[in-house]
C-alpha cells in the first residue's frame, strides 16, 4: 500500500528526474517540436513542488487532481493539457483514498491514458507519448494479474515505455508540431514519450 504522503515523495522525485533531464528533453523536441518540452515540464514541477507541504495530510485524488490542475495552469505547448488531463483522470478514478495498492494504481493509470487520448485525439502509433505509456499500462496489467508483485510489474512496464520510446523513432509524427515535419520526423524520438517513460521510472525508484 503506498499513502498520501509517499505520493507526495513520489511526485517531487518525478519533478527532481524532469529537471535533471528538462536539456534532454528539450533537445529532442528542438529536432520535432518548439524546443521547450523540457523546459516547460520543469516550470510545471516546480510549481507543483511548491505545493505538496500542504497535500500530505490530502486524500490521494486531491493530490493527483491538484498536480494536474498546476500543470494545466503553468506548462505551456501541448503537454501541459494533455499531463494535467491525465493527474486529473487519475486523481478522479482514485477518489477519496488515502492509501492506494497495485490495483489503484492500475486504474489510475488507465484513466490518465484514456483522458490523454480524449485531450489529445490520439491513439498509439502516432508518436506521442502514448507509445511509452499503452504498452506500460498492457504490461502492467498483465504481469499484476499474473503474480500480484506490483514492483516487478511495474519494472516490466518500464520496459516496455522503454521499447515504445524506441519505436517512436521508426515512425511518422501524425499530432503536433511534428506533424509538419512529415517522413523528416522519422529517426527522432517523441519528447512526450520520454518523459512519460521518466516519470514512470521515478515512480518506481521510490514505490
Amino acid at each position: 500500500m503506498t499513502d498520501s504522503k509517499k505520493i507526495t515523495s513520489i511526485i517531487k522525485e518525478i519533478g527532481n528526474v524532469i529537471q535533471k533531464e528538462k536539456d534532454f528533453l528539450t533537445e529532442l523536441d528542438s529536432f520535432i517540436g518548439d524546443a521547450d518540452h523540457g523546459i516547460n515540464m520543469a516550470r510545471g514541477f516546480k510549481e507543483v513542488e511548491k505545493k505538496l507541504p500542504g497535500l500530505e495530510d490530502k486524500d490521494v485524488g486531491t493530490i493527483l487532481k491538484t498536480v494536474g490542475m498546476t500543470l494545466v495552469s503553468t506548462v505551456g505547448g501541448a503537454s501541459g493539457p494533455l499531463y494535467g488531463t491525465a493527474f486529473m483522470k487519475a486523481g478522479m478514478a482514485i477518489g477519496a483514498k488515502n492509501d492506494i495498492d497495485g490495483d489503484d494504481f492500475i486504474t489510475a493509470l488507465n484513466a490518465a491514458v484514456e483522458g490523454i487520448k480524449m485531450r489529445g485525439k490520439s491513439h498509439e502509433g502516432e508518436k506521442t507519448m502514448l507509445d511509452a505509456l499503452i504498452p506500460a499500462l498492457n504490461t502492467i496489467k498483465k504481469v499484476y494479474e499474473e503474480n500480484k508483485d506490483f514492483k516487478a510489474a511495474l519494472e516490466q512496464g518500464i520496459k516496455a515505455a522503454e521499447e515504445g520510446v524506441e519505436y517512436t523513432k521508426t515512425i511518422i509524427a501524425t499530432k503536433g508540431r511534428a506533424s509538419y515535419l512529415g517522413e523528416r520526423s522519422i529517426g527522432h524520438q517523441d519528447p512526450g514519450a520520454t518523459s512519460s517513460y521518466l516519470m514512470l521510472k521515478a515512480i518506481c525508484s521510490i514505490i
